[in-house]
């Protein structure tokens, strides 16, 4: 049995990542998978391209420009495409709707997060580079530090008035509909977020076996994730407490949320690389790497191809095949 690193960038990438572990996919791959911690983005990029850290679960904007700089960053497959949110409020605003966020002060955290709050905004008319909104980052923990204080969540931010609004995605916003705020649901972003095969042309290159065998795991967790809903339920409510813990009704709204979003060939949608590629060029806007970057050239579909083409896929969703419809099943 093979052991290797699978460490995540967002906690909430955990969720599918226990279920993949607990239903055996690693190990009908013969993997031993250390994917319970936390990467920062630094350690990623020093890591991954020696392949002292086999994958990293994220790493989505900052690679763009890195691989203008000489980094081998190697992106093999993607759980989704398109993230649920929703704009958390205070009831007493009369916020109705984006519209009414001009000249209002909207919470983002991170990096990636704060970048998607950017790109959405200013896709639905509200550049915040011209001051229509005011988007204020929330203070960065250094999860790689566990003895540091907690720092604010978004969702105290708004209830202690330090801004207007937030988006949050589940189980966060049911968290915030419980604690008496207004949840408005809002059209999905396309993006690369989320649980991302994240791997170096090092690995790609000297160990595709390995590569290989990861992306049949992550295939195979996600069509039991999709195909076994109570499982999938009890997992949940046993194993991710990350944003508090889940009862029985905020674990189905987690699934029902996830469940039908996860890709079941791992392909990611070509809108999806475009919008996080405008969030690369934002991040990199002072030095221009990242502009002499092609979108898809961090993207390698080869392991993805052959796995499709072997029948593995159709394999697994045989009771279900209307699951692969347009998936390239």
């Amino acid at each position: 049995m093979d052991k290797i690193s699978f460490p995540y960038r967002a906690h909430s990438h955990l969720a599918l990542m226990h279920v993949i572990n607990d239903c055996g996919a690693w190990e009908r791959q013969d993997l031993d998978v250390d994917y319970e911690r936390v990467i920062s983005r630094e350690d990623a990029h020093e890591l991954v391209p020696k392949a002292e850290v086999e994958f990293v679960s994220g790493n989505h904007v900052s690679t763009y420009a890195a691989q203008a700089r000489g980094d081998t960053w190697a992106y093999v497959g993607q759980s989704m495409s398109s993230n649920n949110i929703a704009l958390v409020t205070r009831p007493d605003l009369g916020i109705e709707s984006l519209a009414d966020l001009k000249h209002r002060k909207v919470g983002a955290r991170g990096n990636h997060p704060y970048l998607n709050a950017w790109l959405y905004l200013k896709q639905h008319g509200l550049d915040t580079d011209r001051d229509d909104v005011e988007l204020i980052r929330r203070a960065q923990q250094d999860v790689t530090e566990p003895g540091k204080p907690n720092r604010k969540t978004l969702l105290d931010m708004v209830i202690d008035k330090d801004v207007e609004a937030c988006f949050l995605t589940k189980p966060m916003a049911d968290f915030a509909r419980r604690a008496g705020l207004k949840v408005i649901d809002l059209d999905p972003q396309h993006m690369i977020f989320y649980m991302t095969m994240s791997t170096s042309k090092k690995l790609v290159d000297e160990r595709p076996d390995i590569v290989e065998r990861v992306l049949k795991a992550t295939i195979d967790g996600v069509s039991y994730f999709k195909q076994n809903r109570e499982d999938v339920i009890r997992i949940l409510m046993q194993r991710y407490d990350n944003d508090g813990v889940l009862d029985r009704e905020m674990a189905e709204r987690v699934y029902d949320d996830l469940a039908p979003k996860l890709e079941p060939c791992l392909y990611p949608s070509m809108t999806a690389i475009s919008n996080v590629y405008q969030e690369a060029l934002k991040q990199d806007e002072k030095n221009g790497d990242a502009a002499n970057i092609h979108p898809l050239a961090l993207w390698d579909f080869h392991f993805l191809r052959n796995i499709v083409d072997s029948g593995f896929v159709d394999d697994l969703y045989a009771e279900n095949p209307d699951m692969l419809k347009g998936y390239g099943g």
